[in-house]
């Protein structure tokens, strides 16, 4: 099912709406984008978020973007006006446990098609950011740079990282030691810093190099709460 509409590819200076409008245009209506937060991080869960806007003048939302290259401030009123304008938006939670036993990349498209299922509407095109996703019922595309030029996945994107962003913050309340409330569970130097004083903890993905170094090193895990007790896969609220 997945494919390019033939003649209706937008040229990549259309604007963050060309997609959809030259999807709609061919039939294809309405469009949701797809897009996650945490694949790279190795701590904390994998986010992923899906969005369908509305159409016309009354669905564009000013300033959508890449979320990586908004502020916080920015991105947290930006997820406030499309949860509240998009036709419909979701978002799934794939905790760390489960990022471990089945891998990044499969969470990533499993989660990417529960995201897609979970809207309220059914899309007749799917665009996702970087790869295609397989086993849609829907037309997809992957879309390099998606998050930057196409308006759906752009807020797809704000959805996954405003989402993913909270649930640190409140794991930084848990676990103090690591700052995850200021680097979000990406390795950086004071992260890797970190773990190799405390050593790794429960919501840590085991099967990073860098945190299995640091077991090896440490020999074991600082355990709280059971890993994935609050933030378990799941959907949160889609609105019409």
């Amino acid at each position: 099912m997945n494919g390019r509409p033939l003649r209706f590819t937008p040229r990549r200076d259309a604007g963050l709406y060309g997609f959809e409008r030259a999807l709609g245009h061919a039939g294809f209506s309405p469009v949701a984008g797809v897009d996650e937060a945490g694949r790279g991080a190795c701590a904390g869960p994998l986010v992923i978020g899906a969005a369908i806007l509305r159409d016309g003048k009354r669905g564009r939302i000013e300033g959508l973007s890449d979320s990586k290259l908004l502020t916080p401030a920015r991105r947290e009123a930006l997820y406030d006006e499309i949860v509240e304008r998009a036709e419909s938006w979701s978002v799934i939670i794939v905790p760390r446990d489960e990022v471990d036993r089945y891998g990044v990349h499969r969470c990533n498209i499993t989660g990417m098609r529960r995201a897609v299922a979970a809207l309220d509407r059914r899309p007749a095109y799917v665009l996702s950011d970087g790869f295609t996703v397989p086993g849609l019922v829907v037309p997809s595309l992957g879309v390099i740079k998606g998050d930057q030029v196409a308006a759906c996945i752009a807020a797809a994107s704000i959805v996954a990282k405003v989402t993913r962003d909270r649930i640190m913050i409140e794991l930084h309340e848990r676990y103090p030691q690591y700052g995850f409330d200021v680097h979000k569970g990406y390795g950086t130097k004071a992260h890797t810093a970190a773990l190799a004083e405390h050593g790794p903890c429960a919501e840590h993905r085991l099967s990073f190099v860098n945190v299995g170094r640091a077991v090896r090193k440490n020999g074991n895990v600082v355990m709280g709460e059971p890993a994935g007790e609050d933030h378990e896969a799941r959907t949160e609220g889609t609105r019409v």
